[in-house]
């Protein structure tokens, strides 16, 4: 499996947003990123909204 097509930016952000290291980030399907990521925005949203 080929590394993800990202820049080393984006990849350093959802490294640190997701608390994975930079290698896993690079080679988890990006269908996997985005669902991790959604689910931490929801999980931000309602400790704000509480």
């Amino acid at each position: 499996m080929k590394p993800n097509q990202i820049s080393l930016e984006t990849a350093q952000m959802i490294s640190e947003k997701l608390k994975m290291p930079l290698e896993h980030v690079m080679h988890t399907p990006p269908h996997i990123l985005m669902a991790k990521l959604a689910e931490l925005e929801k999980k931000q949203e309602e400790k704000e909204d509480a």
